[in-house]
């Protein structure tokens, strides 16, 4: 295979040549960023500094792609939809091709959801389903919410050691969900293991194992939600599901399809990625460097819990990295860093280095709760910037509320435990006491 037009993307041969022969590129690319090392999942900041000094735009042999370091391109590409799309049919190449067989294969798999559209087809789904999320909507859900993390935390002991996560990280954002559908408590567990096993899609190959799983998985919610979305047009009810189903605009009501396949991103993107927010914010409270600090002057003043809970969002991100494909060739980073892309290759923001970019934030290391600017791209930005965000901001203030008033000596109670997918970033285990 031509060395400088591997994998469908061209790398200049000045560039090349600048860098070093190819099989020492490889070989050094692989040693710095391999995110399917389990060393890298635990602890990826030191590689994504290193790919920022060395090379911010970088192609990664292991991930067939291009992946981007710097803040203010990553900013610059989620910006620019017109020559970076966020539908993957637009791409070339083996990635690719296997992408779009998985989507063949998976029920409502070729349906297009606002997390993988372009305009105008992501315009008219987004102006429905935006409807059911307004900052109006979701703060009518406050108290709800924190009846639900009171009531999980009634269930463990005021003394002694438990683990967080199956005790509140993971069932709060379920029940949110499922209440928001309509679905009843019995079938709550349900939900938990569908959404566990669709989420596994984001590891970026999954094994032939995994995908017969995800496909099980979400062929069972699809099956499962129609009854509901059926009943909801026979007799609606006062729900998120009920107001999906009527919604309108100017385009016209979701299709059944397109409603179904929103409520499934809805399940995985609303309970994964709120379970690792709070996971990751207790975690950097307990053992960050500034953590202990920070600790105490969230417990003498909950005020500044919703700046605390930002700085969550950009010290460790529960969100890694954005996919992106160009659609025309286009020049990212500048001077001796600029890169050439070519249509159809496949470009991975990776939003954990680009919220610890030290062009933007000044000491990008420091957990600081107090920090007075911290916009991060962990919900991205623009017209895909994440419809859940106000949701997950609510519940993320909500259970840091509770979690430090009913355990006000929070501390840590062992070893935690990584868990989750190179995009998806999370515990699968967290001790802690009170």
């Amino acid at each position: 295979m031509d060395a400088d037009r591997a994998y469908g993307v061209r790398i200049d041969p000045a560039t090349r040549a600048a860098l070093m022969p190819a099989r020492r590129y490889h070989q050094w690319a692989m040693a710095i960023f391999n995110p399917f090392l389990p060393s890298f999942t635990r602890s990826p900041y030191r590689a994504y500094a290193a790919l920022r000094a060395e090379e911010p735009v970088h192609f990664s042999p292991t991930l067939q792609a291009w992946v981007v370091t710097s803040y203010a391109e990553c900013e610059r590409i989620l910006r620019d939809h017109a020559r970076f799309s966020s539908s993957p049919l637009h791409a070339t190449g083996p990635v690719a091709e296997m992408i779009r067989q998985q989507r063949r294969e998976l029920p409502l798999g070729a349906v297009p959801t606002v997390l993988n559209s372009d305009p105008p087809v992501h315009t008219r789904l987004r102006g429905i389903v935006s409807t059911a999320f307004t900052p109006r909507v979701v703060e009518g859900l406050r108290a709800r919410i924190v009846a639900i993390a009171e009531s999980l935390l009634d269930e463990v002991p005021e003394h002694g050691e438990f683990d967080l996560v199956p005790t509140l990280m993971q069932p709060l954002p379920v029940i949110v969900i499922a209440e928001l559908l309509g679905v009843p408590p019995e079938d709550r567990a349900l939900f938990k293991q569908w959404s566990n096993a669709i989420a596994a899609t984001t590891n970026l190959f999954p094994t032939a194992d995994t995908f017969a799983a995800v496909k099980q998985a979400t062929t069972e919610l699809i099956a499962y939600l129609t009854t509901f979305v059926e009943a909801r047009q026979r007799e609606p009810q006062d729900d998120l599901l009920t107001a999906l189903v009527q919604a309108e605009d100017a385009g016209g009501r979701l299709s059944r399809a397109e409603l179904l396949a929103f409520c499934v991103l809805l399940l995985v993107a609303g309970h994964e990625t709120t379970t690792n927010l709070i996971g990751n914010g207790v975690l950097a409270l307990l053992g960050a460097p500034e953590g202990a600090e920070a600790l105490d002057a969230l417990r003498a003043d909950p005020a500044l819990i919703p700046n605390a809970v930002e700085e969550f969002l950009r010290y460790d991100s529960p969100v890694q990295a954005i996919p992106r494909v160009a659609t025309e060739q286009v020049t990212l980073g500048e001077g001796a860093e600029a890169r050439t892309i070519e249509p159809g290759a496949f470009v991975l923001l990776l939003i954990g280095a680009a919220n610890r970019d030290p062009a933007r934030f000044p000491e990008p290391d420091r957990f600081d709760i107090r920090r007075e600017d911290v916009r991060h791209l962990s919900f991205g930005l623009g017209s895909h910037f994440c419809l859940g965000a106000p949701l997950a901001r609510l519940e993320a203030h909500v259970v840091f509320e509770v979690l430090l008033r009913r355990f006000p000596s929070l501390q840590s109670g062992g070893e935690p435990e990584r868990g989750g997918t190179f995009v998806l970033r999370g515990l699968q285990r967290l001790p802690v006491s009170g």
